[in-house]
């Protein structure tokens, strides 16, 4: 199996259903970084994967708890001793809660719980196909994450003028009238350099730690891999980490700027 050979290829019609997508989406153009590339749709369905199982993940907690609620029999709230569906949301969630309130504050992680919890999960999820031979994760693909990070580009300053009104594009001028124009230019290049360097950082980390898997299985399936998949662990849990860390400083800074300045 190479690089980007999946096991969707073997799905009845992917093949027909590549070429038919390929003419229509497949980049043509060149610059720079961006050259000739293998065009695929392991990344899609791995991304659609993810979300299928996400949802079924998250449904599975909500029947149980809303069943619980229903009987009235709040023992069977707590998860149950056997790991399952159930104890890894509760266990990723609780994770994601308690690092933001550490971040931000107990109310403003009850607030963006719902826009941080749904980054991780999805991110995780993504980076854990990394791990998988087989499998492509949508995380090594600069669309995928750049479309996370514009969705945190656009909420940081939705929520930043939620709080503060139009007040928010203040701290756009700085702290000295005369150099305004400059800060300016210098704010919106700041800003802009955020959901880039989001998106570039865990693109180029979990396309390298996918590399490293698979080369390493490709050359001695047992036993070898093992270590570099322990590592590889960690990178799923540091890069999911990072890039919701980030995203918590970023909206923290754009709710709470009155408040500093």
């Amino acid at each position: 199996m190479g690089d980007h050979d999946t096991w969707f290829d073997y799905l009845p019609g992917f093949g027909n259903l590549k070429e038919f997508a390929e003419h229509y989406l497949k980049r043509d153009w060149q610059w720079q970084m961006f050259q000739d590339t293998h065009f695929t749709l392991g990344h899609v369905f791995s991304l659609l994967a993810t979300l299928g199982f996400m949802l079924f993940a998250v449904s599975r907690w909500r029947a149980r708890t809303n069943a619980a609620l229903a009987s009235g029999d709040l023992e069977d709230l707590v998860p149950p001793k056997a790991f399952g569906l159930h104890n890894l949301v509760e266990m990723l969630t609780e994770a994601v809660f308690n690092t933001m309130v550490g971040v931000m504050g107990e109310k403003n992680a009850k607030k963006y719980l719902t826009l941080i919890g749904s980054l991780a999960f999805f991110i995780f999820f993504s980076n854990v196909l990394a791990l998988i031979p087989g499998f492509l994760p949508p995380t090594d693909t600069l669309k995928t994450n750049l479309g996370l990070a514009i969705v945190v580009f656009l909420m940081t300053h939705v929520y930043g003028v939620k709080e503060n009104g139009l007040g928010y594009f203040k701290h756009f001028l700085g702290p000295y009238l005369p150099i305004a124009p400059l800060m300016v230019l210098v704010e919106i290049v700041s800003h802009i350099a955020r959901p880039v360097s989001l998106a570039l950082r865990l693109m180029g980390n979990m396309a390298a730690d996918h590399k490293v898997v698979l080369v390493f299985f490709g050359l001695v399936p047992l036993l070898v891999p093992v270590p570099f998949l322990l590592l590889g662990t960690i990178v799923v849990i540091v890069q999911t980490l990072v890039f919701c860390l980030l995203s918590m400083v970023y909206i923290s800074m754009a709710v709470a700027h009155e408040e500093h300045h």
